[in-house]
């Protein structure tokens, strides 16, 4: 950031952390003095808070107790998301428990809208912000009006890593799905995912591939289009078919869609689940996952919990006179959910009839 660019807003403690590339926290203590932070480390953030023009905001922390209780909650795509209502129940949940007011914008992923949206926020003196992707993807590059309000990330991290953030912990849900499916018995464990990498595929991927070499057992995995829809869950069944994998026993699927999409190439086959073929998913999205028959197993992810942890880390970040020592990166774990797609599996050679 240059001086000419900082004229135009207050430099905050997030601009001086982005720029040495520490976190909040290391900022904090080497301007103070306190902590343990090495001297090297010490200096060199007081020479870039000195070349950036930063200066502790004493008054605004004099202030606190006349703020205006606003929150602001900017997402991407809240409108056809089946999951945002969990986050944003959340947050509203952690938000009345406060007292405060927050206040939901949706950019519908266009920059421009959003840059505008914050600045209506502003406007409005939010004293806080939780800015939340409704797919958990990678490192954003975060607006240039959230620099100095408190923000708190939600299924996404920034670019610098040292905001705040939280997203699911993709490789305890891909290990959950697949000590499951070992604990009912099964061996022949397939995983069935998207052909795209993403923070999602990867990590349950790694969690089932690190669990079954745990329990002496080979990986398998097959994969359809992207996203994962039920095009992509009948795409990868039948590549696991034609790959002669007709051993399965149980399947690992990336997402419940996929899930559907394996249930459809199950019925085309005239193999049963689940007594030819158990299946696990991931997401609990209740109009797939409750609606198949059978019901499907499924991991719930932490929406709900993601959203509260949001407010009440920008609330947290808000209300400290030096910044919270937070983790960098909170990973929530997924909550299995029990249906009827798992069971023990059958004595026989071929899932196939």
């Amino acid at each position: 950031m240059s001086r000419g660019a900082a004229a135009s807003k207050p430099v905050g403690i997030e601009d001086v952390a982005r720029a040495a590339a520490v976190s909040i926290t290391t900022v904090s203590h080497s301007l103070s003095g306190r902590g343990q932070v090495a001297q090297s480390t010490r200096e060199r953030v007081r020479r870039v808070a000195e070349d950036l023009g930063y200066v502790p905001n004493r008054f605004a922390s004099a202030l606190r107790g006349q703020r205006s209780q606003i929150l602001g909650f900017v997402s991407d795509d809240i409108a056809t998301t089946p999951f945002a209502t969990r986050v944003v129940l959340g947050a509203q949940d952690a938000a009345s428990e406060r007292g405060q007011l927050l206040v939901v914008v949706n950019s519908n992923s266009d920059r421009a809208t959003e840059s505008k949206q914050i600045s209506g926020l502003l406007t409005a003196q939010i004293d806080a912000v939780v800015y939340a992707r409704m797919f958990h993807q990678g490192a954003s590059v975060l607006p240039r009006e959230l620099a100095g309000i408190p923000t708190a990330l939600v299924d996404t991290t920034d670019e610098f890593g040292v905001i705040p953030s939280v997203a699911p912990d993709e490789e305890q849900i891909g290990r959950l799905a697949t000590e499951t499916l070992l604990a009912a018995g099964h061996t022949r464990i397939a995983h069935l995912t998207v052909s795209a990498a993403g923070r999602g595929s990867v990590g349950r991927l790694a969690g089932y591939t690190a669990t079954m070499r745990a329990a002496g057992l080979e990986p398998r995995v097959f994969t359809g289009g992207d996203p994962g829809t039920s095009a992509a869950g009948r795409e990868a069944f039948a590549a696991m078919l034609a790959a002669g994998a007709d051993d399965v026993t149980a399947v690992f699927s990336f997402n419940d869609p996929m899930s559907m999409g394996i249930y459809q190439g199950a019925i085309r086959a005239g193999v049963s689940i689940p007594d030819d073929l158990s299946v696990i998913s991931v997401d609990d999205f209740e109009p797939v996952a409750a609606a198949l028959l059978p019901g499907l197993t499924t991991v719930s992810l932490p929406h709900y919990e993601m959203g509260r942890w949001g407010v009440r880390t920008a609330l947290a970040l808000l209300e400290s006179t030096e910044p919270p020592d937070l983790p960098v990166e909170t990973r929530m774990p997924g909550t299995l959910v029990t249906r009827q797609s798992v069971s023990r599996p059958r004595s026989r050679a071929s899932m196939l009839p």
